[in-house]
């Protein structure tokens, strides 16, 4: 029978957001999936700037378009679900960029299945 355990997101400081600094590949690491297990990812981004920000997610891998997520992040959006549920295993990364320096934060968690 699998087991489920919640874990954060490996990049995280106590569950503290990751501040999106890379504007470029290779992305700000946000999450470093289990060499075995099956990580559930549960990614949200908040924009804490006055303006829109694309937001790149390297899922996986950075080559577009095969481990690529864009999207495009709304001033005083809150909390803007970006990954929902998505698995990834085998020590695979997920990484992030911005248009913008600094002002996207990634929040998340991990559902471990092992």
């Amino acid at each position: 029978m699998a087991t489920f355990s919640k874990q954060l997101l490996s990049a995280s400081t106590s569950g503290k957001g990751v501040l999106v600094a890379a504007t470029a590949t290779a992305g700000t690491l946000i999450h470093t999936a289990h060499a075995t297990a099956q990580d559930e990812v549960w990614l949200y981004a908040v924009n804490t700037s006055t303006s829109s920000v694309k937001l790149t997610i390297e899922w996986g891998e950075a080559t577009a378009p095969n481990g690529n997520i864009e999207v495009t992040v709304l001033p005083e959006a809150g909390l803007l679900t970006i990954v929902a549920g998505l698995i990834l295993t085998g020590g695979l990364t997920v990484k992030a960029f911005a248009a913008t320096t600094n002002v996207i934060v990634m929040h998340g968690f991990v559902n471990r299945i092992a």
